[in-house]
């Protein structure tokens, strides 16, 4: 007998007359005949707890001060304490970013060798010996400054610090791995003007900055000007901005002062590099007026839609509040923004807006990647919502939101090690204080409604603002058309 079969006989034995039953089910009502439902009312145990208490909201949460002093080679240091995993991470960083350079992406450039060979080791000994020690180590630049990042357990810290220190200290700048690097570096930023994403990105930062500033050109540069900079570039910048009496080294972990001073000493020991005169300028370029530009990517899917203004420095004191502003409109899933041009609309896959914090002058952006069909209405939809909470304000609901969703993001960036150190790193990059944080904190929590309808009504205004959209010029050039934007200046996609 097959095993279907079995099942099949065991099946009608358990349903037959010597299965076991349940009581049958009440007959049904007579038909025509009222349905009587009796009310027991709750049970006694609910009366007795009493009625349900009301919760309230979350404390405000105060993100810790780091211990801060001044190492013998001239390293400031920024100590925090974390002692329930045995992992330590360091965030070196230099107010040598994009912001100082001469040529552009240099400081990039010049972050990125950093550990394509540095003391004894080349570029492939450096992480095969990472990889050992379980460690990862990265180096990069951002507008204002330029960093180097390690993260390792605490019982291999003393070896992961001492290659650390080399990449700081010793690069090699090897001619060989200039070659390969700066041949990556050029065909990626060749890359970028295929995404319209990235394009939308490139012309809104160069139009809201102007030419000139050394805010308008992203921070790895152009593929216009990448293949003409040199390795002597790179050891220029590198001679002129990586200076120790410049520098602070954030540290956060399972480390005590007494562990860490030894480990100091070797691993900033060994950097002599006298300071230098340098500097990166700003200029006064300022909007006035609202532009539109246009890419035109007759291949391109869809089209991207941005807006930029000029925003805030990221140690203002306007800078905190602004960041519930931007939860309500562009921020979150639930902001204005997603909400009418995904949710309502099914125009995007996603949309969102952002304000970021330079050190010297941040910008405002809103951006999203629309079906190309429907360019012009998400493009007035995005303009409308932005100047009705800059008109209008958030609402009380608005208002009460924004507070959760500042805490809850500045508790995720202090829950994990690494995170706390990126962010205070970069607290540190644009030259503020060690107790920032907390003092950004505090200024975001008691923000009123009645200032948060004042920063909007100051910050989102587009008065004198950038528009840019990057799609197929045949298609979207109507769509401008139809909802009022009849001049428009065109571009290529490095906004040049």
């Amino acid at each position: 007998m097959t095993r279907v079969a079995c099942t099949l006989l065991f099946l009608a034995a358990a349903c037959g007359p010597g299965a076991v039953e349940g009581p049958p089910p009440p007959p049904p009502p007579p038909r025509g005949a009222a349905s009587t439902t009796v009310d027991a009312g709750p049970p006694a145990a609910a009366d007795a707890l009493g009625p349900r208490p009301t919760v309230g909201e979350p404390a405000p949460f105060v993100p810790p001060v780091p211990a801060s002093w001044k190492h013998s080679s001239g390293v400031t240091i920024w100590l925090l304490e974390r002692h329930s995993l045995p992992i330590v991470s360091f965030q070196l960083v230099i107010p040598g970013g994009a912001k100082w350079e001469k040529k552009h992406g240099v400081a990039w450039a010049t972050a990125n060798m950093l550990d394509e060979g540095a003391g004894t080791r080349g570029a492939l000994e450096i992480s095969r010996d990472l990889d050992r020690l379980g460690a990862t180590l990265q180096t990069g630049a951002v507008s204002d400054y330029s960093f180097a990042q390690l993260s390792v357990l605490k019982k291999n810290l003393k070896d992961a610090s001492a290659i650390f220190s080399d990449v700081v200290a010793k690069p090699t700048f090897s001619t060989t791995e200039w070659a390969r690097v700066q041949n990556l570096w050029v065909n990626d930023l060749k890359q970028r003007a295929s995404d319209p994403a990235a394009v939308a990105k490139v012309v809104l930062q160069r139009k809201v900055f102007g030419e000139g500033d050394a805010y308008s050109i992203p921070v790895n540069g152009l593929a216009s000007t990448a293949p003409k900079v040199t390795l002597a570039d790179l050891k220029a910048h590198y001679a002129d901005e990586w200076i120790p009496q410049h520098a602070t080294c954030v540290v956060v972990g399972d480390v005590t002062r007494a562990d860490l001073d030894p480990i100091l000493d070797a691993t900033f020991g060994p950097w002599k590099n006298p300071a230098k005169s340098g500097g990166g300028g700003r200029s006064a370029h300022r909007l006035k007026g609202r532009r539109v530009y246009l890419v035109d990517r007759p291949d391109a899917p869809q089209s991207v839609i941005a807006v930029g203004r000029m925003g805030v420095s990221g140690k203002s004191p306007q800078a905190p509040p602004l960041v519930r502003i931007n939860s309500i409109l562009g921020g979150s899933f639930t902001s204005r923004l997603n909400q009418d041009l995904r949710e309502e609309h099914g125009w995007s896959y996603g949309a969102s807006s952002r304000f970021s914090w330079n050190e010297s002058q941040g910008i405002f952006s809103a951006q999203a990647s629309v079906i190309t069909e429907h360019t012009g209405e998400a493009l007035k939809a995005m303009l409308a919502d932005i100047e009705k909470l800059q008109k209008d304000g958030p609402t009380d609901e608005e208002v009460a939101k924004s507070r959760l969703l500042a805490r809850a993001d500045l508790v995720e960036s202090f829950e994990g090690v690494e995170s706390t150190a990126a962010r205070l790193a970069r607290n540190a990059g644009i030259e503020a204080s060690a107790d920032h944080e907390t003092k950004a904190a505090e200024a975001a929590a008691r923000a009123t409604k009645s200032d948060l309808v004042s920063l909007a009504h100051e910050f989102l205004d587009l008065s004198n603002a950038v528009v840019v959209v990057v799609g197929p010029k045949a298609k979207v050039q109507p769509q401008l058309e139809a909802i009022g934007i009849t001049q428009f200046d065109t571009t290529g996609p490095e906004g040049e």
